[in-house]
């Protein structure tokens, strides 16, 4: 579905990302982990025309998207989740999940009660200020919104950054869900041990290069994994 050949993104004078390839397979979970700094974000921003990148290719459904306008990714069917959550604070759970319908020109009634079905307590919440709301009901809004615009491809940055361990694993079951449901998801997490166990396949990112990559499994017992990022 997604595929990324030789991607550099430069910030200033820094190469933050170093000629990186990966694939995403249609109907996979695919999770890049590392360390902060690694260039994880910025190789998703690229993806979706927020960073541009120096050079490479990003191809999408066989067709060459590197450098598109933003609004045409999306509309062809990829949409980030960005980290910190990104919702407007002073909109209600519902003024924010349209905006996250704001391409389209249809009906949103069947996709509200789809997002409503997989976060319910946004459904009791629909009228509550979006600032209101707890840090895991706020990330179920920002993926929720994200959901709004019927993507193919999901990419999401660091869902459970900030949240308690209960909140993370609902999380973590909600990503399932939607998987469950036919969305690809790319996924950047730094609790590499939810991730791994959540993904098909995995991507070690150190310092703007990707050193590993294999099934989530075989990541997950790898020696040298768990030392880095798996704390045993």
């Amino acid at each position: 579905m997604l595929k990324v050949e030789n991607l550099k993104v430069n910030y200033g004078g820094i190469e933050a990302v170093k000629g990186i390839s990966f694939e995403v397979p249609e109907n996979s979970i695919v999770t890049l982990i590392g360390a902060n700094g690694a260039g994880k974000s910025t190789t998703l921003r690229s993806i979706v025309s927020l960073v541009k990148p120096a050079s490479g290719s990003i191809n999408f459904l066989g067709e060459n998207i590197t450098g598109k306008d933003t609004n045409d990714i999306v509309a062809r069917g990829i949409t980030l989740v960005p980290e910190g959550r990104k919702i407007f604070p002073d909109l209600t759970v519902l003024e924010n999940l349209k905006i996250g319908a704001y391409m389209r020109k249809d009906s949103l009634e069947d996709d509200l009660n789809w997002v409503y079905d997989l976060f319910p307590r946004l459904k009791e919440r629909h009228w509550q200020a979006g600032g209101t709301l707890s840090g895991g009901e706020q990330q179920m809004l920002a993926v929720a919104r994200a959901l709004m615009s019927r993507p193919k491809l999901i990419m999401m940055d660091e869902p459970s950054l900030g949240l308690a361990p209960l909140i993370v694993q609902g999380i973590f079951d909600i990503i399932r869900e939607i998987h469950r449901q036919g969305v690809t998801i790319l996924l950047i997490e730094q609790n590499a041990n939810m991730a791994l166990r959540t993904a098909d396949i995995g991507y070690v990112m150190e310092t703007g290069s990707i050193t590993m990559t294999g099934s989530g499994a075989e990541l997950l017992v790898n020696e040298k994994v768990r030392e880095a990022y798996l704390g045993n």
